[in-house]
């Protein structure tokens, strides 16, 4: 007669199930924090900026206006060209072009001729329409793409980046003003 006790363990299947459920909510929790979210976030801007860029090249073809874009490290905002003064300006009276910001942890790269620009953290100051400048002053405000009344715009490529995470999505403008979208692999 035995008289031991029964030794029961766990099984492999058990083992494995286990194993599958906690990846399973491993996998779901990290998702529900934020890393894909952060593609949408950098999507939802590329989207946002390309809309506004769109809507400033129809209005320059209807209305016969020069818009420039300049693109700071984390903001960007629009300028308008006025041919009396021939300075660039803030679009008076418009929300829509106003300096915008991206949300904390996104900034910009921008290459425009292939070359990279070297990106301020802050709009540079618009020069005073009354002020005594020469027009032939070198540091005269330009900003870095225009956007023409015929339509044409500045061949750019923009980047929108995560520094924290490597993520990267790409916009690219070419001379008739259409915008496409890329990615990192295109790069």
């Amino acid at each position: 007669m035995n008289t031991r006790p029964e030794e029961r363990g766990f099984t492999l299947i058990e083992i494995l199930v286990v194993v599958v459920i906690v990846a399973t909510i491993v996998s779901i929790v990290t998702l529900s924090i934020g890393v894909a979210g952060d593609d949408n976030e950098l999507d939802k801007e590329r989207r946002r900026l390309t809309s506004v860029i769109e809507m400033a090249r129809d209005e320059a073809m209807l209305q016969g206006r020069e818009f420039g874009i300049e693109i700071m490290r984390s903001s960007y905002r629009f300028v308008e060209f006025d041919p009396l003064s021939r300075q660039w300006s803030e679009v008076p009276f418009d929300d829509l072009y106003r300096l915008r910001f991206l949300p904390e942890g996104l900034e910009f790269e921008l290459y425009v001729d292939e070359k990279r620009i070297q990106l301020l953290e802050d709009p540079k100051k618009l020069e005073n329409p009354d002020s005594d400048r020469s027009v032939g002053d070198t540091d005269a405000y330009v900003p870095h793409l225009f956007v023409f009344a015929s339509g044409e715009a500045t061949v750019f490529e923009l980047h929108i980046r995560r520094p924290l995470t490597d993520g990267r999505l790409i916009m690219r403008g070419d001379l008739l003003g259409q915008i496409e979208f890329g990615n990192d692999d295109d790069a």
